[in-house]
């Protein structure tokens, strides 16, 4: 199990990442920081709130990305990705960066709605699975 220093402490017991039989398994990650505020989540004085689907999914993927790296792996190396969006009606920005990041021989990838995520200002979130490139052996649990 790999809990990455410098990335936003789990909201449970669980890791960022495990390692098992040359596959990193990345636990659902969301654009939220170290310091518990969330990438592409504002609110103004007046307490209105202005949520950026484009700002949370690139977020998303580059804490993926950092997460990958610390078990010797990178975005090239997913194999599959889940998404959870609170609204398909923000598929198209969400689709829109992920296409910034990945073309068709990219991982295999699900997006569904959902309820809910555990912040009431997240609108996404991702799990991913990564082959480790051979020559690197993290430590498996």
């Amino acid at each position: 199990m790999t809990v990455v220093p410098g990335k936003a402490v789990p909201r449970g017991r669980f890791p960022h990442v495990k390692v098992s039989q040359g596959f990193a398994f990345v636990s659902g990650t969301s654009s939220r920081r170290p310091d518990n505020s969330i990438a592409g989540a504002s609110v103004d004085p007046l307490g209105t709130v202005a949520l950026d689907i484009r700002v949370q999914t690139r977020a998303v993927l580059e804490n993926i990305r950092d997460v990958l790296g610390a078990v010797g792996a990178g975005l090239e190396d997913l194999v599959s990705v889940t998404t959870y969006l609170v609204s398909m009606n923000d598929f198209g920005g969400y689709n829109e960066v992920y296409g910034e990041f990945f073309d068709e021989s990219g991982p295999a990838r699900t997006t569904v709605a959902v309820h809910q995520l555990p912040h009431p200002q997240l609108l996404i979130e991702i799990s991913a699975v990564a082959a480790i490139p051979q020559g690197h052996s993290p430590q498996e649990d």
